[in-house]
């Protein structure tokens, strides 16, 4: 099986689901950033399980983040025109996403965490991508988009996620949420023209061998990392361990939710965008529009 693409130009147009009139557009936004913040050490609720799952996720953005826009930035200048537009607004929100996380991880380190073992983990998974074809790290970050998108159509359309939560945090990560459902096609389509010489069924082998290599991966490093968090905080054993699955697969079962989502991913035909989710776009922007000001609304 050739895991390498031959970077060559192709067609200039890709037949895909993405909405031809969709439009991707980065948001400069800055959260918790007032020195008077302080949103306490468990700022989900008052529950150490959510926030160190949350944080936990957040530690994992920066370097993940850096390592999908390269993925795809490798097949920008050989894809048609409309997808490099798509993939250079995608780049730019990925990049603020990083600043705003850099900014949230450093205040999961104010609050007394030490963050070094789970930073550690992620800079070895990464080093292992070094000598990886172009064509392969593509497949993954088209992979790890997915799991970001499932999990961020959780994040708007079930409120009880951020319940009680410090307000400026869990607008960052609805915000963080919305340009991921907004862009949940770039890596994809990226991934549907590099491999456009493939077969169809050699496309769904490697995607699906991905998609469960991935999978667990990402569910057993998360386990832990979050399990390092609560350690920290004195949280350790069994019924430690209970907790973390009932929040994961019970209430409220973030991990559940994405089961059917994510077994789409293997239908023969699967795009992101059948299905148009854009409405929860809208609802995110116009919770943030309501929360201004009026003198900024007016502006």
């Amino acid at each position: 099986m050739n895991m390498h693409s031959n970077l060559q130009a192709g067609p200039e147009t890709i037949d895909t689901p993405t909405p031809k009139d969709h439009q991707i557009t980065p948001r400069d936004r800055r959260f918790g950033r007032d020195a008077a913040h302080q949103p306490g050490r468990w700022w989900l609720n008052d529950d150490p399980v959510a926030t160190a799952f949350y944080n936990a996720l957040s530690l994992t953005f920066p370097r993940g983040e850096a390592f999908f826009i390269e993925s795809v930035k490798a097949f920008r200048d050989v894809t048609p025109e409309k997808l490099q537009k798509e993939i250079r607004a995608f780049v730019k929100q990925e990049i603020i996403h990083t600043r705003e996380h850099v900014a949230l991880n450093r205040r999961v380190e104010e609050a007394g965490y030490d963050t070094g073992k789970i930073e550690k983990r992620v800079i070895e998974s990464l080093e292992m991508t070094k000598d990886r074809p172009a064509i392969a790290n593509l497949g993954a970050t088209m992979i790890l988009e997915h799991f970001t998108a499932i999990m961020a159509q959780q994040f708007i359309a079930n409120p009880q996620h951020f319940d009680n939560a410090d307000k400026e945090t869990a607008d960052l990560w609805r915000w963080h949420a919305l340009e991921e459902i907004e862009h949940k096609g770039v890596a994809y389509d990226t991934w549907l023209y590099a491999t456009r010489d493939w077969s169809r069924w050699q496309r769904w082998k490697v995607k699906s061998l991905l998609m469960l290599v991935i999978t667990r991966n990402f569910w057993t490093n998360r386990y832990t990392d979050t399990l390092d968090l609560l350690a920290q905080d004195g949280f350790t054993g069994f019924r430690t361990k209970m907790k973390l699955f009932g929040f994961l697969l019970a209430k409220p079962g973030v991990a559940r939710k994405i089961i059917v989502p994510w077994i789409k991913f293997f239908l023969p035909g699967f795009h992101p965008w059948n299905e148009d989710d854009r409405h929860l776009i809208d609802l995110a922007e116009s919770e943030f529009e309501a929360a201004l000001p009026d003198s900024i609304q007016a502006a």
